[in-house]
């Protein structure tokens, strides 16, 4: 049960990375500080998921940039950068460029970072070539005020500017698995996700961005900005009848769960607090993360209610969090025990220094081959070989106990709520994102539309 990776539920950690505008998070117990204008609003998707920025922007993003955080910055747009393994630039010995937290001298520091490529451009100096690109745009009349001083969200904004023109000018970035259904006037594009953050998967491709942002609605599995059902989902994973989790799994289990998270700062009573199969999802998110995975840890469906959402788009879900928390809630006692040592005996096997016996060390290696396969399939919009890594057919035949309630049983209800996007009155264009493993076959979204008649093509 390890090697089968749930392509459809998130855990409370990706749940929480969810960036929401000013409007949606005046919930919160303590008022922001400091808030993005509104000119900047297209950037915060990007910038949390690539690292630009944190859960703590509130108490920064207006103040002035500090070096610390340029030389951070310009970190992130280098590790970008050399991830194109574009053309070395042979001209690279320029003169010295003033560095410093000046609008100049951040944009000398961004400039730097490109120098050492070949690109088309560099010849006309620092102002020019981000101009060029649409990084730096001036005020009325053109003056880029370059003795001011740079705040945090200017320099971020540059930042992210950069990366996303450089990649789209390579025709770089994270295509994913992205479908385009048609119905007389209306335009649905179907997006397979896979809800982690790894394998260097921003900043993703121009033609994902696109159709994101051409739709007047955006649909996920569940409606993220949601509070009340995240509440109750939230509740769901915790025992409210005054038993604790050493009441429902071995002890011998319960010592090595305890042990593992406590070594995460959790308290033993938080820790008591929590379902066996809350645990495993945990788990199995933490094991499935790898270097490139930010701080942020921002799911791709995360990412894409962000950008959403600040881009005004209403969202909206096509299932709910109790029809979602349901799956794991009512599985077995048994199967659940069973789920929760198998992600574990997998996350304690990438732990530093780890020893554990044969079996489980070739679990985790698979597992983590199986999840670089779907990565690399995803970022190069590969349909077959994304199945061919992501076996469908062999989980929902198997008689694991969890993988009919993924697939079987909710497949068609996601192809009918696709195929009232399709059917809409008037001329629409939609966006539906849900775990790849929905899309594909046997029973998938695209296959069942295109057997209702619906055109349904992968976007080139």
């Amino acid at each position: 049960r390890g090697k089968i990776m749930d392509l459809s539920v998130l855990n409370d950690r990706q749940r929480e990375a969810v960036v929401l505008p000013p409007a949606l998070a005046a919930g919160t117990e303590q008022a922001p500080q400091q808030l993005p204008d509104p000119w900047a609003y297209s950037a915060i998707a990007d910038s949390y998921a690539m690292g630009l920025m944190d859960d703590n922007f509130t108490t920064y993003i207006q103040s002035p940039l500090t070096l610390e955080q340029l030389e951070h910055m310009t970190g992130i747009v280098a590790a970008k950068l050399a991830a194109l393994a574009l053309p070395v630039n042979p001209n690279a010995e320029a003169a010295a460029l003033v560095l410093d937290t000046t609008r100049g001298g951040v944009m000398n520091a961004l400039y730097q970072e490109c120098a050492a490529y070949a690109m088309d451009g560099l010849d006309g100096g620092t102002a020019a070539f981000l101009s060029g690109l649409g990084v730096v745009q001036g005020d009325q009349s053109g003056d880029l005020a370059l003795e001011r001083a740079c705040t945090y969200q200017e320099a971020m904004v540059m930042a992210q500017r950069l990366i996303l023109a450089v990649y789209d000018a390579n025709d770089a970035g994270s295509k994913g698995l992205l479908w385009k259904a048609v119905n007389g006037s209306n335009t649905l594009y179907l997006l397979g996700t896979i809800h982690l953050d790894r394998d260097n998967v921003y900043p993703l491709h121009k033609s994902l961005r696109q159709a994101l942002y051409s739709a007047q609605k955006v649909a996920f599995e569940l409606d993220f900005n949601d509070t009340d059902g995240m509440a109750e989902f939230v509740a769901m994973q915790t025992y409210a009848d005054g038993s604790a989790l050493k009441d429902h799994i071995s002890p011998a289990l319960y010592e090595r769960v305890s042990a593992a998270l406590k070594a995460l700062d959790m308290t033993q009573e938080q820790i008591d607090t929590y379902k066996p199969w809350a645990l495993a999802s945990t788990f199995t998110a933490l094991a499935s993360t790898d270097a490139t995975t930010s701080g942020n840890a921002m799911a791709i469906d995360l990412y894409l209610n962000s950008a959403a959402t600040w881009a005004g788009l209403p969202v909206e879900g096509v299932e709910t969090y109790a029809l979602q928390g349901n799956l794991f809630d009512t599985l077995s006692a048994e199967y659940q025990e069973e789920y929760l040592d198998a992600a574990l005996s997998i996350y304690e096997a990438g732990l530093e220094g780890a020893q554990t016996d044969e079996s489980t060390a070739q679990a985790a290696a698979e597992n983590e081959q199986m999840l670089s396969a779907m990565f690399a399939a995803w970022k190069a919009r590969d349909v077959e070989a994304f199945s061919k890594t992501y076996d469908k057919a062999a989980i929902v035949n198997s008689d694991d106990e969890l993988n009919a309630r993924l697939f079987t049983d909710r497949d068609p209800g996601m192809i009918q709520a696709a195929a009232a996007y399709l059917e809409t009155e008037g001329e629409n264009t939609f966006f539906l994102a849900v775990g790849a493993g929905h899309m594909t076959d046997p029973g998938g979204i695209v296959s069942g539309l295109r057997a209702l008649g619906y055109t349904v093509e992968l976007v080139p």
